[in-house]
């Protein structure tokens, strides 16, 4: 009989027959991991920009982690390889002779650093206009692209006699 008390006795049940002290703790690290997904998410967002969207957006994304793309312009790149500074121009277009953006990077010069290059670069437009990059990234030009593949074509070939 004591055996039937206690079995009437037992703990209260929450939602779905789950004890209140494991939904709780369910309901907190599923918060915690939510949390974390979304602070991690935009934390790492960035806006990716072409430079007239930068200069439209100018007041907004002073000062703020940004992402821009353009070519490089003409004759624009000086580097000093004593402090490895290096600064040029993008533009979106060179024949539209668009607005440039003036671009600071510390860092080694990158082999395919030339005029007319596809850059990206990271970092942030300081008030003076001056865009401080902390990545430089330069898209493999494609104008060898032919080139490469016409060469190999001629090697590839076997004369049968």
């Amino acid at each position: 009989m004591n055996k039937e008390i206690l079995d009437t006795q037992a703990t209260p049940r929450g939602w779905f027959g789950i004890k209140p002290k494991f939904l709780i703790g369910s309901v907190i690290i599923v918060g915690a991991l939510l949390f974390l997904v979304v602070a991690g998410t935009l934390s790492s967002a960035q806006y990716y920009l072409s430079v007239e969207e930068l200069y439209a957006k100018e007041p907004q994304m002073n000062d703020r982690q940004v992402r821009v793309t353009g070519a490089v312009v003409r004759d624009s790149i000086v580097y000093d390889s004593s402090q490895l500074h290096l600064t040029f121009s993008l533009a979106d277009d060179q024949a539209a002779k668009s607005r440039t953006l003036k671009v600071e990077y510390f860092g080694p010069k990158p082999d395919l650093m030339l005029d007319e290059a596809t850059a990206v670069v990271e970092g942030r437009l300081g008030q003076d206009g001056v865009f401080r990059a902390d990545t430089l990234l330069l898209k493999c030009p494609t104008k060898y692209e032919d080139e490469q593949l016409l060469g190999s074509q001629g090697s590839s070939s076997i004369d049968i006699q």
